[in-house]
This record gives structure tokens, C-alpha cells and sequence, in this order.
């Protein structure tokens, strides 16, 4: 269902914003990263700004690399990158205790590739909340392709301030998205708003784990070059996002970083010495080919100029990745189902 063509890949670069606007967006979303001088505060404070920008840019390679759902996975052996992601996405369903009929929440939703899945999976009714125009239109889009736009929708909000009433959803969920917001504490309290009392918010977190040494310049550079390639105004530690739950009202069921004994490296498929047909855009000579298909398409100019920008930060966040789980002083496989007290209430 992807939009897996060259074509769709350059119509679709830069999103929303203007074809003669891209480069200009390219170089104000680098000036807030360390690389080019920016700054952890400044990237909080725009962080809307940041993360929009972020998402209409890279988009279109995710859909061309990555399919429909924009996340990793833990992974056993013979199984297939997309089987494990759905795997995954099944995975959280269960933990949620999903059942037919109930209205769910899907935090930072992408184009709704785990939300059209999870919700045939579930027989659920999902609400995609995403702040970004272009993700919202292509999900739309998937969605009616699929069949499942009478259960599923779209949502424009920002997960600092959604646009929702109290206690109106059955379960909330997000998957490897509340990384983007610039303060756990203010991002988890507005879930807990929206959730029913007795009910459950499941995620997958990106965190640097307790490896991580700050004071290491290796350390530094890893973490700065993933925020680069991912849009991220910082990377939490897994205690902070456990810490910060609890101080939103949750009672923390249980927890785990679900890198820690997968049988094949989450990072695998970014990995340059590794090879697979099933996901050949992903390695190393994939990789190359785009590279160089993204350069002529910019050339003859059907990709907007500052396409090459934009799949060189994407290099290196997939670098950082790579290094980050190596070292295991990253995961983006923190996960969590957190509970609202029945009594609670803020």
C-alpha cells in the first residue's frame, strides 16, 4: 500500500511545505541540532516548529524505506523485518488488553500504519493524533485504501495540549513518538487527561539506558547525531520517563527495555554489513542506490533542491542508531503500560 515508487518518493519530499521552501526548511531544522550549532533549550522551545519541519522532510523516504509504520522492533531469528513489526504492533495490543468496540488514542500516529493495523487486530475504534498536515493527509489516504476509514481517523493536536475532553478514551498508546516532546512530565499528563479512570497507556520510548555516560564525548556524539536524524529535542533516560509517569498520577504496571535478549539486533537493518532482499532499501547498497537516485532527481529538478540534505541527516541518524545499539547506550525499545487510578483525577 506504501507509496514505494522513485516518482511518488520525490512528488512526495518535503510534505507541506513549498518545493521552493524545502532548502530553506532544511537548513532552519539543522541550526537547532549541535552539529550546526544549536541548542537542547532551544530545540524544546520550538519543538512544534522543529518536529513539523522534521516529518514533512522525511516523510516520503521513511514511506519508501520503512513501509507504512516508522518503528523498530525487537526480532527473532527467520523472521522477517515486517513480520516482527507487526508482531510488535500486536504485542502492545495484548498488553493493553484491547477489546472490540473501544475507542483508543494513538499518540504521535505517523500515517497510521500501526493504527490501521492494531484496529483490525483489535476490532477497535482509533483516533490518529498527529500535529504534522502531510502525515494526516496520506494516513487519510491509507486509510480509505484499506477500508478502515469508518472506524479510524485523524486528528491535527499537539500531544502538549490535545484536543480532547477528559476521560473519554478506553486506552492510549504511542509507539516510539512521545520521544518528540520536549517535556515528558507535560506530554504524559495530558495522556492521563484523556484516559478513563481503571484504564491503560502503553509505549514504546526511545531512551538512552543507564550505559549512557554524558561525560563521554563518543556518548555525546552518538546521542546528538540520532536527535539530528530524528527530530528529537532531547533523549531521556528510561528511569526519567518512569520518573515522570508517576508524577503524571500513572501507577507504572511494568516496564522493560525489550532490546535486552532480542535474538536479532533491533538495529540490524540499518546495519551496512548486513544484507536482505526482504528489506533491501534499508542496507547499505540500498541506501547508496537512493542516495544517488534522490541526487539525479534533485538534479533534474523532480525533488525540490535540498533533497540530499535531508538523506544525508537521515545517514546520520541511521550512523548514530547503529553505534547507539551497538553500545547499547540506546533503545528505542523502552516499554511501559502505565495505569489511571480509578480515583485519580487532576
Amino acid at each position: 500500500m506504501s507509496k514505494a515508487g522513485a516518482l511518488n518518493l520525490a512528488t512526495g519530499l518535503g510534505g507541506k511545505i513549498d518545493k521552493s521552501d524545502v532548502l530553506s526548511a532544511v537548513e532552519k531544522y539543522e541550526k537547532y541540532h549541535v552539529c550546526y550549532g544549536g541548542d537542547e533549550e532551544e530545540r524544546k522551545a520550538n519543538y512544534s516548529d522543529m518536529v513539523n519541519k522534521y516529518y514533512d522532510l522525511v516523510t516520503s523516504f521513511y514511506e519508501f524505506g520503512w513501509g507504512e509504520s516508522f518503528h523498530f522492533a525487537p526480532r527473532f531469528k527467520e523472521e522477517s523485518l515486517r513480520e516482527s513489526i507487526k508482531r510488535h504492533e500486536h504485542f502492545l495490543a495484548l498488553q493493553l488488553g484491547l477489546k472490540p468496540g473501544q475507542k483508543v488514542l494513538d499518540v504521535g500516529c505517523g500515517i497510521g500504519g500501526p493504527l490501521r493495523e492494531i484496529a483490525r487486530f483489535s476490532s477497535t475504534t482509533i483516533t490518529g493524533l498527529n500535529n504534522n498536515e502531510y502525515q494526516i493527509s496520506r494516513g487519510k489516504e491509507l486509510n480509505r485504501i484499506t477500508g478502515v476509514d469508518k472506524t479510524c481517523d485523524f486528528v491535527k493536536g499537539d500531544f502538549m495540549k490535545m484536543p480532547f475532553p477528559d476521560n473519554v478514551f478506553d486506552a492510549v498508546y504511542a509507539i516510539e513518538a512521545t520521544c518528540h516532546a520536549p517535556d515528558a512530565y507535560g506530554c504524559y499528563s495530558e495522556i492521563y487527561r484523556v484516559l478513563k479512570p481503571g484504564q491503560c497507556f502503553a509505549a514504546y520510548e526511545w531512551c538512552m539506558t543507564d550505559s549512557f555516560d554524558p561525560l563521554n564525548q563518543e556518548h555525546q556524539k552518538i546521542k546528538a547525531e540520532i536527535e539530528i536524524g530524528d527530530g528529537l529535542p532531547d533523549i531521556r533516560l528510561t528511569g526519567q520517563c518512569i520518573d515522570a509517569l508517576k508524577k503524571a498520577g500513572f501507577e507504572v504496571m511494568w516496564s522493560k527495555d525489550l532490546a535486552v535478549g532480542s535474538p536479532v539486533p533491533w538495529y540490524l537493518p540499518l546495519d551496512k554489513s548486513h544484507f536482505s532482499l526482504s528489506s533491501f532499501r534499508l542496507t547499505a547498497v540500498g541506501r547508496f542506490f537512493t542516495k544517488n537516485m534522490v541526487k539525479a532527481l534533485e538534479y533534474v529538478g523532480l525533488a525540490p533542491k535540498g533533497s540530499q540534505r535531508v538523506q544525508d541527516f537521515l545517514e546520520k541518524a541511521a550512523e548514530g542508531l547503529v553505534e547507539g545499539g551497538r553500545k547499547e547506550i540506546f533503545t528505542p525499545l523502552f516499554f511501559f503500560v502505565a495505569r489511571k487510578p480509578h480515583s485519580g483525577s487532576q
